[in-house]
């Protein structure tokens, strides 16, 4: 009796394994079908799973957003376009940028890094036609550098005869960062920084990855604090950095920046991002908590070296 009770015992594991096997087998097929591809937009990706940016940013909105950037007055007539935004963002949005989340939160990271990128590329003034927030992308380089940023670099030497100012949609300075970031997008910036003033979509690349990457190990991207995905530990809490756009801030440009209380290179940012939040349908009354970056205690000092130099 015991000897039948064994060997009908065996069948039975037998389907159960089949069944564990089996459950497993679906549960794969099911996470592999939760990849998704929207044309050249977006491609095998959970992310691509939602709305790509262009369904829910179109050009448009990206000509209201920038509606100074070609008048004769403006330094960079003819280069930016919304082509070249969104042809750039199919490197990043398979990464979660301007997918993550529902639309509202797409559409809001869209308006914060564009914030950011219209903030940095201003020629907008008090007085100004449109109103000083109407001039983004109005520069794809510095005009005047003071110096050029050449620093002595074993990994990354300066390049004879090459200057390192600022240059592209979150200006790239220094021959440390030029050589990283063109590390980063197979480009020779070191020997060449002059294509991120030449290439809008490069340009437009090379701001996406500096949002999407963090400065260092073990520290957020720009992206992880504004959609939710980084949970700050007991220093950064005691260090006042808290999810949302004002971290932002501090991950791009640290204590030149923060930390300096209500300084106006700190709401001039916050303001181009609210600025666009309405033009964008969205409104600023939905900007997010921890906006400023105010009181927070720089990520890097700058003291120490960083990419946002």
């Amino acid at each position: 009796m015991a000897a039948k009770k064994v060997s009908s015992a065996i069948p039975m594991a037998i389907s159960m394994l089949v069944f564990v096997l089996g459950v497993g087998v679906v549960a794969a097929k099911s996470k592999k079908e939760k990849l998704c591809t929207k044309g050249w937009e977006c491609k095998a990706s959970v992310y691509c799973c939602n709305q790509t940016i262009s369904d829910l940013f179109q050009v448009y909105q990206f000509e209201n957003l920038f509606s100074k950037r070609n008048t004769p007055v403006a330094h960079a007539v003819g280069f930016w376009d919304y082509q070249s935004f969104i042809t750039a963002s199919t490197a990043y949005q398979p990464q979660g940028f301007g997918t993550t989340g529902g639309k509202q939160m797409q559409m809001k990271e869209v308006a914060a890094f564009l914030g950011h990128v219209g903030s940095k590329t201003s020629c907008g003034y008090g007085v100004a036609t449109g109103g000083p927030l109407a001039w983004g992308l109005c520069y794809n380089r510095e005009l005047s550098p003071s110096k050029s940023y050449c620093e002595d670099s074993y990994v990354y030497p300066c390049t004879p005869g090459v200057e390192y100012y600022g240059r592209g949609a979150l200006p790239v300075y220094w021959n440390y960062n030029y050589g990283t970031v063109g590390k980063e997008l197979k480009v020779d910036l070191l020997s060449h920084p002059e294509y991120l003033e030449q290439n809008a979509t490069l340009a437009f690349q090379a701001a996406m990855w500096r949002w999407m990457t963090p400065i260092k190990k073990k520290q957020p991207s720009a992206h992880d604090v504004f959609v939710g995905n980084w949970k700050p530990t007991k220093n950064d809490t005691l260090a006042k950095r808290l999810p949302g756009f004002g971290t932002t801030m501090n991950v791009l440009y640290g204590d030149l920046v923060c930390g300096q209380g209500s300084a106006d290179s700190m709401n001039n940012i916050i303001s181009h991002y609210q600025y666009y939040l309405d033009l964008m349908g969205v409104g600023r009354e939905l900007s997010g908590d921890n906006l400023d970056c105010a009181e927070q205690q720089a990520f890097n000092p700058s003291a120490e070296k960083s990419s946002s130099s």
